[in-house]
């Protein structure tokens, strides 16, 4: 089947009550403006559109279930979620419809709007010039990023944002959405076209297509694991043998293992879930045993690839949701 023959729509989903909350909060801000949303293939805002395209996934709970079976997980799936990233959206949405970009003291505090997304960025997971709201520190991913995540912080009516980021170099930044979003919250938007991109009836791949180049999208460059990481861990010693297989043993924590991981890092499950294959087949290869008490190598496991997953983000590999 093809997204085109769906037959969805996104007034009749379940994502339309999300849609109006983020109406309500742009209402209760004093906004005149209200982005436009439809259903597309994923979550983005086109250059120079203030709308937002969301993933038809959302929209039904058949497709819910189809994303988290082929993806292990469903990015907006709940509704807190979903409110972030259509918040973080707004943002770009808002930003293209008032030109906001353009003014001198956004790109001295942010950046230039124009300069090219990297394939990657190296977060800095401590450093205290951006605001914290989507995974994977996504305001340092670029100056445009940085913005629409301080708007999204900024917007949330359960945000404490002067008192959170009270002693935050990133203070500077909300204060500043601060006194722009009062002064153009009454005007009307600079641009107001209704133009819409990638639309559900335009997306003619069949689904598996769809899936098949996700996957390898999310499955790209992750991180490796070392037989002398995993032998410290497990051992093919005759002393041995009686013992459960390491291969055995990894299999019966892998979804524990790969959501706790995904929680801390914010790595995508689906990342983790191919490296944890990866290690199971490694073993098993190496014919590794259990060769300490249960609990202390679940423990090493975790920290292992806790370790590998941080040294992956690191290394600057994190790529960018364009």
């Amino acid at each position: 089947m093809r997204p085109c023959d769906l037959g969805i729509k996104l007034e009749d989903s379940e994502l339309q009550p999300a849609v109006s909350q983020l109406a309500g909060e742009l209402r209760e801000k004093g906004f005149a403006f209200r982005p436009h949303v439809w259903l597309s293939d994923e979550w983005f805002t086109p250059d120079g559109v203030p709308g937002i395209a969301a993933p038809f996934y959302l929209a039904h709970p058949r497709l819910r279930e189809l994303e988290e079976n082929m993806m292990l997980e469903v990015e907006g799936g709940t509704h807190d979620w979903c409110m972030r990233i259509l918040r973080h959206e707004a943002g770009h949405a808002l930003d293209n419809a008032y030109r906001l970009h353009r003014r001198k003291r956004y790109r001295e505090l942010f950046g230039s709007w124009h300069a090219p997304y990297p394939e990657s960025y190296k977060p800095k997971p401590y450093t205290k010039r951006f605001v914290i709201h989507l995974d994977m520190w996504y305001a340092q991913a670029h100056p445009a990023e940085d913005f629409a995540e301080t708007f999204a912080v900024w917007l949330n009516p359960q945000s404490d944002w002067r008192r959170q980021y009270a002693t935050w170099p990133a203070i500077r930044k909300l204060r500043f959405v601060d006194e722009l979003m009062a002064e153009i919250a009454p005007s009307m938007p600079l641009v107001r076209t209704r133009r819409r991109t990638h639309t559900l009836r335009t997306l003619r791949h069949t689904l598996h297509e769809h899936y098949q180049k996700r996957r390898a999208y999310t499955c790209h460059d992750s991180p490796g694991f070392y037989d002398r990481d995993l032998r410290r861990i497990f051992s093919d010693r005759k002393e041995f043998l009686r013992r459960q297989s390491a291969e055995s043993f990894l299999n019966s924590i892998r979804e524990e293992a790969r959501m706790m991981i995904s929680r801390w890092t914010g790595s995508p499950q689906l990342t983790i879930d191919r490296t944890f294959a990866d290690m199971i087949s490694r073993v098993a290869l190496l014919r590794l045993r259990l060769c300490k008490p249960l609990r202390q190598t679940k423990v090493d496991v975790m920290m292992m690839l806790s370790v590998q997953t941080m040294n992956y983000l690191n290394d600057g590999k994190h790529r960018v949701a364009l």
